[in-house]
């Protein structure tokens, strides 16, 4: 999962042990090590964040969560099929950052939901939007595969594609050239739509070191493509190619 998308884990770590201390079936995982992501949606430039998760369970196996996917735990499971809330995170873009005059684009919180059906026990479905409570403000999303291979905790690998999606008003924010910025910056002006945004794939890998301890990695690539490709900010300020990736130490504690 993107830095993003990862921060609002950090405020769960310190609720995951006390709340383990009164249910000693439970198991707990937190996963916490840093990555590396670009700094906005279509940045050439990386920012370091931290790679998180926290995980609870009362089966034998954690449940599978891909390492990129926005924060959220389901709220409702029907057999293979779940939902339940997405967040993310964006940080902000400053006319310094890029190296033009455009527009500040605001640190953005981002809200929403996802779907997700498990197909098969080595196949799984997501799809996820957000709107932005700030910042961009407008709609993003994402629609996901993965194929998961794994041997209860002690191993998982998993690896799939990704589309990401975003509307007009999210695409204008990032990509787009209005008349007056075009002046200002020496871009031509570019007025974009919405569609889709990227397409690219993800793989994780988590392997268990002993009882308690555990290593997970994980690597991402996206390319941007349509109307995203297309603008004078990709073109000449920013990068089609977006990876990201992250390493990270696994605690496991709890049950029996």
């Amino acid at each position: 999962m993107t830095a993003r998308n990862r921060l609002p884990a950090l405020l769960l770590i310190t609720l995951a042990a006390p709340a383990q201390a009164q249910d000693g079936e439970k198991r707990t995982r937190i996963i916490l090590g840093p990555q590396l992501s670009p700094s906005w949606p279509g940045a050439d430039k990386f920012s370091v964040g931290p790679y998180i998760d926290v995980s609870r369970t009362r089966d034998s196996a954690f449940e599978y969560e891909a390492p990129d996917e926005s924060f959220g735990s389901p709220l409702v499971h029907a057999g293979d099929f779940a939902f339940g809330p997405a967040f993310g995170f964006i940080g902000k873009r400053k006319a310094s950052d890029i190296g033009a005059d455009l527009p500040k684009v605001g640190f953005t919180v981002e809200a929403g939901g996802f779907a997700q059906v498990s197909l098969t026990p080595s196949l799984r479905i997501r799809a996820e939007g957000r709107k932005g409570l700030s910042g961009h403000k407008g709609w993003t999303g994402e629609i996901s595969a993965d194929y998961i291979a794994r041997q209860g905790d002690d191993r998982l690998f998993s690896v799939g594609p990704r589309v990401t999606l975003g509307d007009a008003r999210y695409t204008r924010a990032y990509f787009g050239v209005t008349p007056a910025a075009a002046v200002a910056s020496g871009l031509p002006a570019y007025d974009p739509g919405g569609g889709v945004q990227s397409v690219g794939v993800t793989a994780g890998y988590h392997r268990m070191l002993g009882r308690n301890w555990g290593i997970a990695v994980y690597g991402r690539y996206d390319r941007l493509v349509g109307d995203a490709a297309g603008s004078p900010i990709t073109r000449q300020l920013g990068s089609r190619s977006q990876p990201s990736g992250g390493i990270a130490l696994s605690y496991t504690f709890g049950g029996r």
